[in-house]
């Protein structure tokens, strides 16, 4: 009974609880093509040393990013994390340190949870940030969340420049909290008209700069329609870094900014754990989902820190909670700020640029090569390419060759045959020039 502590009637009894006649039961929203029929394929016991080898093996069939020259991007970026931040979070305080109900014993974790607000709000050009959520994806679903509490509206409009997965996220929250969405054409292109989309319904329009293809765009004069129509402007970043090149969306009349914040000190980690980003106008901060660290002063006049304005399922004022995030990522929030304090203002713009000449140097050798075309007109350090045949063969073929060309954009979009030629590329600082030369090569052969 050490790892099974319930018996069959415990689980009857509790099942009987709550209303449900079996454990399926509980799993009912999820999609049949989503749920497994039976064990994993894996051996039911197994001896340490069998196990251990077994997944030995079984991780060999991986290709690590730094091993292969890497060009993917599509939402998760690769940079260099800065050995200091891992020795850093590892240290015992931080790396075990949960949820800081206790001001007076938790100083440390408040004050990085402050800092780290601070950073997000000059990044992104607002008033005010939160203690982080979960990954963009939530963040940008927290945003049309809050733009409907703000407004008390109900429908969001989304830009087909979106990234396909946060859509997805919005969806399924609209789905369960009952508003609309109003969902533009992925299709590629610039000509997407959203004011036209907005009435008297609209809480919110939610934009991507950079947007999904790596377009880069202002939306100030979007944002005054928005706001002449009585709704909200959510801009979307997915790649913080190139906040250190581009305009942040609070100069553009951003009223809500979600984002990633995964390329500054968190590696790539086979897909996670993220950072989500979130920052808002002071006028809307009691709207904030999540926590929020504020600056106050003891007894004795020494500075200090306090959760202030959590209304959170979890916390003594949760019937007015504004989300259901119970946590915040706190560890992946310190590797964010410890990241972005060793760079520096001088340094993060640095970093921003050497991404973005790493990116012209791929873009303008890629675009060269018989029947490719570079459908961008501006970009940061990821932009899409027009092939002259389906992308998915090429990027398995490459793949094959040991170079990981990038993200065909029928992975996302399967259903869609007019996006199956476009390739997404991206090209951080951790691109080489023989990285660079070996893609140009293999592209080339594999398109002959």
């Amino acid at each position: 009974m050490r790892y099974l502590p319930l018996t069959p009637a415990d689980r009857q009894q509790m099942l009987a609880a709550i209303g449900v006649g079996s454990i399926d039961a509980l799993y009912a929203d999820v999609p049949a093509a989503a749920c497994r029929d039976g064990l994993v394929e894996l051996p039911l016991a197994m001896g340490e040393m069998e196990v251990e080898r077994r997944f030995l093996s079984m991780a060999a069939k991986n290709v690590p990013a730094g091993a292969v020259p890497f060009f993917v991007g599509g939402g998760v970026y690769r940079h260099h994390v800065p050995a200091a931040v891992d020795h850093l979070i590892q240290r015992g305080e931080f790396l075990t340190s949960y949820t800081p109900y206790q001001p007076e014993l938790a100083q440390g974790t408040l004050q990085y949870l402050f800092e780290f607000q601070t950073q997000v709000a000059l990044l992104t050009g607002m008033e005010v940030a939160n203690a982080s959520l979960y990954d963009g994806a939530t963040a940008c679903a927290e945003a049309v969340l809050m733009a409907n509490r703000a407004t008390r509206r109900d429908k969001a409009v989304l830009s087909g420049g979106l990234h396909p997965h946060y859509r997805s996220v919005c969806e399924t929250y609209a789905r369960f909290a009952g508003f609309e969405l109003a969902a533009r054409d992925p299709a590629r292109g610039g000509g997407e008209d959203l004011a036209r989309s907005i009435d008297e319904r609209t809480s919110c329009v939610v934009v991507q700069n950079p947007d999904f293809y790596g377009e880069i765009r202002d939306y100030s004069e979007l944002a005054e329609m928005c706001h002449r129509a009585g709704a909200l402007l959510v801009v979307v970043v997915t790649e913080i870094v190139s906040l250190g090149a581009v305009r942040p969306p609070g100069a553009m009349g951003a009223d809500i900014v979600a984002a990633e914040g995964q390329s500054l000190g968190n590696a790539l980690n086979f897909g996670g754990p993220h950072v989500g980003l979130f920052a808002t106008r002071d006028k809307f901060v009691r709207q904030m989902p999540g926590r929020l660290v504020g600056q106050t002063a003891d007894a004795e006049g020494r500075r200090g820190w306090v959760l202030t304005l959590s209304t959170r399922e979890q916390h003594i004022r949760r019937e007015k909670a504004t989300s259901n995030i119970c946590t915040n990522a706190g560890l992946c929030a310190l590797a964010f700020t410890i990241h972005l304090a060793l760079l520096g203002e001088e340094g993060f713009a640095r970093l921003a640029q050497l991404n973005h000449a790493a990116a012209v140097a791929t873009a303008q050798r890629l675009e060269r090569l018989p029947g490719v075309q570079l459908v961008n007109q501006s970009f940061f350090n990821e932009f899409a390419l027009r092939l002259p045949v389906p992308a998915a063969p090429i990027v398995e073929a490459l793949a094959g060759r040991g170079i990981l060309a990038g993200i065909p954009v029928s992975r996302f979009h399967p259903e869609r045959a007019e996006l199956a030629d476009l390739l997404l590329v991206a090209a951080t600082e951790t691109a080489t020039e023989d990285d660079i030369d070996r893609l140009e090569a293999g592209l080339r052969e594999a398109l002959i």
